[in-house]
């Protein structure tokens, strides 16, 4: 099984560093030829997306955390009422 996941888990690591490499040489060029305005905008744009997908990611209700959760174990130290 794990054969399968392997190839997947490469392509997708190509991906993110050729996204990666891409950004680098977007910055350096425009560093280069002091387009700093127009970095400012991109960098402003970049953290606003970061931001919204951070706000909008459902961390507290994924399946993955309360299927990890122990059933005696409740938050905030208190036990429910009976």
């Amino acid at each position: 099984m794990s054969q399968r996941i392997k190839p997947k888990v490469k392509k997708r690591r190509g991906f993110t560093l050729l996204w990666a490499a891409g950004l680098l040489l977007l910055v350096a060029l425009l560093i280069y030829f002091e387009q700093t305005a127009l970095l400012y905008i991109l960098s402003t744009l970049g953290v606003t997306v970061l931001l919204v997908i951070v706000a909008l990611a459902d961390l507290g209700q994924s399946e993955l955390s309360a299927s990890e959760a122990d059933p005696g174990q409740h938050i905030g130290g208190r036990s429910p009422a009976k």
